[in-house]
């Protein structure tokens, strides 16, 4: 009893005197702030890059409408003080990405909490504590689902121990030449607002596909020759988008009938491809239906965003967003460059109305705006109810943290039906590292197969250092030569951008020393030559990396629960927004999967007689079908 008592009130002054860093502020964020400060946590730092959205408010509890536009972090924290003056709280409105936030930031903490919702962060929150070698409890949540997991350098697995499943992607011959559901209008549409005004990415090319593997070479030259004769605007020629566009001010009418009529008819040249498909029909700017597809009551009693728009309510939202579009694009100045945002009412306007104009040419059925804001955003539905259980969870295993009982922490899974004990939360041992993990192993390491002669060296950096490995400014030399390949200087490299691999003598077998100073992370990749990559990829990651990620999910038909890949509805994740890739392993899953590993998972000796539970790999948004679902936002 005496020990129990110098036990509690040693955990007191720990809860009271510690330094506690929560990252996040939105949908968990707001809930674990709460919940920190009726605890009895006193000295909190907060740290969000939003700001607050309409939609925020039905269930980030801390905001309300006077608030929206205004800072996350600043307004949670005014929130939070008025259920405890006393707290001490720092807000930071800024991105936890920073560089400002390095590893003597973290280490002024005692334990880190995060609240994030999207893959890039947690990585870096990830290799942050890792390298400051301070506790981190890391959630999320995807509907009714959700997970809450102790990071400890040394004793547990990192997050990026198992690398998320491989994101869903689209053939690129699918998207501009013979789409079949509303998602390829969706992603043709996106690609479109880049090729217009944001980053102009060749892959990302929305004129038809002259390579379609499906028509041959002599329908190939009859389109062109086709092309020709008519005198088409667009079409073959293959010249920047952008650059047209400028030529013509963005002259709505004209692009119409670039994108709606003179490619459609160039796309209804390669006659091959619709022998046993519905062709698609060309549409004039000045002869559109003016009602709304199917029944004409579908509207009735209906908010503004999710009613169906008309053809012609698409043609002259189409018009209108260009010129708000537009009008920003200008304002940049030179070197402009917009960026797709959901929250963004002019982007959103236009990626509806072209999505449903080029539905509509397909015969594809159109959506709302509610709908298509939901799949261009990779948005999840948000439960109010889950984010709660995850953030008291949050909180429990924090207090175990700061008690010195890390042992006793668990992997705590929220799962949507209760198993066969009547449970809905299943505690599991939490695993180790693995010792091949090219994060938190000893002496990291991965290999890539690319093409050297193709792949310039900016490609490397940009997609590959940044974006499959999560490196924030990396610097990169070429084995023991000291050949400096990418500085993080600004401009100290710049001259070797668009130099391929190969010009800097980079074959197969070559070992490249990339460095982050920022994460104190080291990695060395392996370069392994292939001039013949399967499915057109620009590289890939394999080896031991690849073996480790999580298995197939062997998920019956009745469950109706989907895998999506955070840019799930993009032919690239982008991130953030992209946020991720998640894996759902439903628990009353027949088979009982659990993922990669699962076989060596220890459990607490009290679980024994449950079946093993199932993995919930939340790392972002993925879609769920639930006909009772109505909240469908990201936080």
């Amino acid at each position: 009893m005496a020990a129990c008592l110098i036990s509690s009130k040693n955990l007191s002054e720990k809860v009271t005197n510690g330094k506690t860093l929560v990252v996040g502020a939105g949908g968990i964020g707001c809930e674990l702030i709460k919940n920190l400060v009726l605890t009895g946590f006193n000295n909190i730092e907060l740290i969000d890059l939003d700001i607050i959205d309409v939609s925020n408010l039905n269930r980030q509890f801390l905001f309300r409408k006077e608030h929206v536009g205004k800072s996350k972090a600043h307004v949670a924290k005014e929130s939070a003080l008025k259920f405890n003056p006393g707290a001490n709280i720092i807000a930071y409105h800024d991105s936890i990405m920073n560089p400002d936030y390095g590893t003597d930031f973290f280490k002024n903490f005692n334990l880190v909490l995060n609240a994030l919702d999207n893959r890039a962060a947690r990585n870096h929150v990830n290799r942050m504590c890792l390298a400051a070698d301070v506790p981190l409890v890391e959630s999320g949540t995807a509907g009714f689902l959700g997970q809450v997991t102790l990071i400890k350098k040394g004793l547990t697995e990192c997050y990026e121990c198992k690398p998320a499943p491989t994101q869903k992607t689209f053939p690129g011959c699918t998207i501009r030449n013979t789409p079949s559901e509303p998602i390829h209008c969706i992603v043709w549409a996106k690609h479109l607002f880049n090729q217009l005004f944001g980053e102009d990415d060749p892959d990302e090319d929305v004129s038809p596909d002259t390579e379609d593997p499906e028509h041959t070479a002599d329908a190939g030259e009859e389109a062109l020759h086709h092309q020709a004769k008519e005198g088409f605007d667009g079409g073959i020629e293959r010249k920047s988008t952008r650059a047209w566009a400028v030529e013509t001010d963005f002259n709505p009418e004209k692009l119409f009938h670039k994108f709606f009529k003179d490619d459609i008819k160039y796309l209804l040249s390669m006659q091959t491809l619709w022998k046993k498909r519905r062709p698609p029909v060309p549409l004039d700017w000045n002869s559109l239906p003016d009602t709304v597809e199917g029944d004409t009551n579908s509207n009735k009693g209906k908010i503004k965003d999710q009613k169906i728009w008309s053809m012609r309510e698409c043609r002259d939202m189409f018009g209108q967003s260009l010129g708000i579009l537009k009008e920003n694009f200008k304002n940049q100045g030179e070197d402009a460059m917009l960026v797709w945002d959901k929250d963004d009412e002019g982007a959103m306007d236009f990626v509806t109305a072209t999505a449903n104009i080029r539905a509509h040419i397909f015969g594809i059925p159109v959506k709302s705006r509610f709908d298509i804001k939901s799949m261009a955003g990779n948005i999840i539905p948000a439960i109010a109810t889950t984010n709660a259980i995850i953030a008291g969870l949050i909180v429990t295993e924090a207090l175990k943290i700061l008690e010195g009982r890390i042992k006793d922490c668990r992997t705590i899974y929220l799962s949507r039906k209760p198993n066969p004990r009547g449970k809905i939360l299943v505690p599991c041992q939490i695993e180790t590292a693995n010792p091949k993990c090219y994060v938190c192993a000893p002496r990291p390491e991965a290999t890539v197969r690319l093409n050297t002669k193709t792949i310039t060296v900016r490609s490397f950096e940009e997609k590959i250092m940044k974006k499959e490995f999560g490196m924030v400014a990396p610097d990169i030399e070429i084995g023991d030569q000291g050949v400096v390949l990418v500085s993080s200087e600004e401009g100290e490299t710049e001259e070797n951008s668009e130099k391929h691999l190969a010009d800097f003598g980079i074959r197969n077998g070559t070992r490249l020393s990339c460095d982050d100073f920022l994460q104190e992370y080291n990695l060395i990749v392996n370069i392994l030559h292939s001039e013949d990559l399967e499915d057109d990829k620009e590289f890939e990651v394999v080896g031991d990396v690849s073996e480790l990620g999580p298995k197939e999910a062997a998920t019956s038909a009745e469950n109706g629960d989907k895998q999506s890949g955070a840019n799930n509805g993009t032919a690239a994740n982008g991130d953030d927004d992209e946020v991720d890739a998640v894996m759902i392993l439903d628990n009353d899953d027949a088979s009982w999967a659990e993922g990669a590993a699962a076989k060596s998972r220890k459990r607490k000796p009290e679980d024994t007689e449950d079946p093993p539970a199932k993995k919930v790999k939340i790392s972002g948004p993925v879609e769920v079908e639930d006909d009772e679902i109505l909240i469908l936002d990201d936080d």
